[in-house]
């Protein structure tokens, strides 16, 4: 079969072409894929409301508030590592509520029945501490 030459050589010039830019999308996604880290947001979208206080970016947010006696406060945990919520200081638990291990988009809630300044923390990460206080 006869080939014009001028074909041939579109042919030619096609295949490094076709080869890089095959090389150009393998390595966007492996490089996309690589920044992500255990510590990024899980969010599944939502608002955050007056009464909630996401875990995210390994920090409360917000990290201190100030509410009415009888309010519920409900933390979601935004990260993709474990957290806790946990009254007291870091080493120091007051016992008035821990959550327990919240996985990622896992949330706990707890209702301020009296007045007061009430400190809390996330016991695997004990750098991470809010305050609530009640009026």
């Amino acid at each position: 079969m006869y080939l014009p030459q001028s074909f041939k050589k579109s042919r030619i010039l096609l295949y490094p072409i076709s080869v890089l830019f095959i090389l150009i999308v393998i390595s966007i996604s492996i490089i996309s894929g690589c920044s992500k880290n255990d510590y990024s947001s899980n969010s599944t979208g939502g608002t955050q409301g007056a009464n909630d206080i996401f875990i995210q970016g390994m920090a409360f947010s917000p990290a201190s508030k100030t509410i009415s006696v009888g309010t519920t406060l409900k933390w979601t945990n935004k990260d993709g590592v474990n957290h806790t919520v946990t009254s007291g200081i870091p080493g120091v638990p007051s016992g008035l509520f821990d959550s327990g291990n919240l996985s990622s988009n896992g949330t706990f809630s707890f209702t301020f029945s009296q007045v007061g300044t009430f400190k809390f923390y996330c016991k695997i990460h004990s750098s991470m501490t809010g305050t609530i206080t009640v009026q």
